[in-house]
Order: structure tokens, then C-alpha cells, then sequence
């Protein structure tokens, strides 16, 4: 098989977990101990298996999405390569008398669940709603908007981590009006490109492969006659809406 654009960020030290805790979205804590059955936030979870979650900025935007693995020394953080270098820039940042350290290796196609092509990879979680966010779309959208709330990538009762009070506000408010919705085209689209309604702006496209994409429009809207660059698209069901 040949490499995919994924690698994992090493993270060890004394403060590994304490430090992640309060940095990434997620309850860390389901990677350490099985879930009880009473936490509603929180998937069934063993020591190896990998963990979805959100790392965000003060503001509430996901800078990008880890899937985050518990190992015998410390945790491993797989994320999109292009997205690496400035991620562990950032997080050293944040460091600060923290006992802790971070390493950037290469990612075993398995270890990201890569059994077949990255392609098709790629399409097993477009389908299952599952967004990939690469350097591109760092920082542009709320963890509710990729639908992070409905994986278990956040956590609104965990504690304090950047864009926590955003994330609360927005859940305890139910004011997510825009959605990571799945939708058809009759052509090919590329991320980026703009969804639009009687020739309006109104969302955009996040990942495309053939004619299946993502994009983040308003939930209102997900029935009407949306177009991408003059291309009909057609909403599709999603395994959690």
C-alpha cells in the first residue's frame, strides 16, 4: 500500500494526559477506563482503540481532528500530515511547565483502520459522516457544524479546553442551525467550492470524492434545490441524523 497523508504526533511525559485533557475536546478519559453506560457523551471505548476528537481555537473553531490512541507510554495523535508541523508548533505553545513531550512519527495504514485503499477509506467515512479536515479547513468551522457533537468528539461536561464555553453555549442552547450534511452531485465537486440556493450563497463543501460530498449548509435548507457551481445536488441520509 502505498502512504497516506497521515501521521501520528507522539505525545509522552509524566503530564501526557493531564496536558490533552485540558487541550483537546474530548473526554480523554474514555480511552483510559471502559464507559460505565452512564456517560450519554462518551462511545464504549478499550486501551488501543483509537478516539475521535476535536482540538479548537479560543473561538470555538476546530483547528483539526485528532484520532487519539492510548499506548503503554503515552498517547498518539493521528492527524492529516499537511497539518503536522504547525499543529505541533502549537501545542508546544501551550506547554509550559507541563512534563511533557511530543515526537512526530509515521502512521501504519492499519493503525488508521486503512484495511483496503486510503481512497476508499476516504469514502467509508464520508458515507458514515465522519469529516476530514485538512489544512484547508483548519480553523473555519464549529464543532457542531462537522456534526463532532453526534460522534462523541466533544465534551460539554469534562471541563475547561480552548472554545469549551462556545461548545456548551451552542449545545445547551440547541442553536446549531447549520450541519455537516451527505449529498450526490450529478458531476464532480471540490472542497471549498460554494453550495448556493437560487444563486445565493449558503454553504460549503468540505470533502468531495467522486460524486458524494460533505458540505456545511444550513439545516433548513438541506431539501431545497442546492446547486454547486450550476451542479444539482441531492441530500442524502447520514447513519446519526
Amino acid at each position: 500500500m502505498s502512504d497516506i497523508p497521515y501521521s501520528t504526533i507522539i505525545v509522552s511525559g509524566d503530564d501526557a494526559f493531564d496536558f490533552l485533557q485540558a487541550q483537546l475536546a474530548a473526554d480523554l478519559t474514555t480511552l483510559v477506563r471502559p464507559s460505565d453506560g452512564h456517560n450519554d457523551e462518551a462511545h464504549e471505548h478499550t486501551v488501543g482503540k483509537p478516539l475521535l476528537s476535536a482540538w479548537c481555537n479560543p473561538k470555538g473553531r476546530v483547528i483539526c481532528l485528532f484520532r487519539v490512541r492510548k499506548t503503554g507510554t503515552g498517547f498518539e495523535l493521528t492527524l492529516p500530515s499537511d497539518l503536522t508541523d504547525a499543529v505541533v508548533r502549537r501545542l508546544t505553545m501551550f506547554r509550559f511547565r507541563s512534563k511533557v513531550d511530543f515526537d512526530v512519527g509515521r502512521i501504519a495504514a492499519e493503525t488508521l483502520g486503512v484495511s483496503g485503499s486510503y481512497e476508499d477509506w476516504r469514502l467509508a467515512n464520508l458515507q458514515a459522516g465522519v469529516a476530514e479536515i485538512m489544512a484547508a479547513q483548519s480553523e473555519e468551522f464549529t464543532p457542531h457544524m462537522l456534526n463532532l457533537d453526534l460522534l462523541g468528539a466533544v465534551s460539554v461536561s469534562k471541563g475547561c479546553y480552548p472554545g469549551q464555553e462556545i461548545v456548551s453555549r451552542t449545545h445547551f442552547r440547541g442553536a446549531t442551525k447549520r450541519r455537516m450534511l451527505r449529498f450526490e452531485s450529478e458531476a464532480p465537486v471540490a472542497p471549498g467550492d460554494k453550495v448556493a440556493l437560487d444563486g445565493r450563497d449558503i454553504g460549503e463543501v468540505l470533502n468531495a470524492i467522486g460524486n458524494e460530498l460533505l458540505a456545511v449548509v444550513p439545516v433548513a435548507n438541506a431539501g431545497d434545490a442546492l446547486t454547486v457551481n450550476g451542479i444539482q445536488v441531492e441530500n442524502r441520509a447520514l447513519p446519526y441524523l
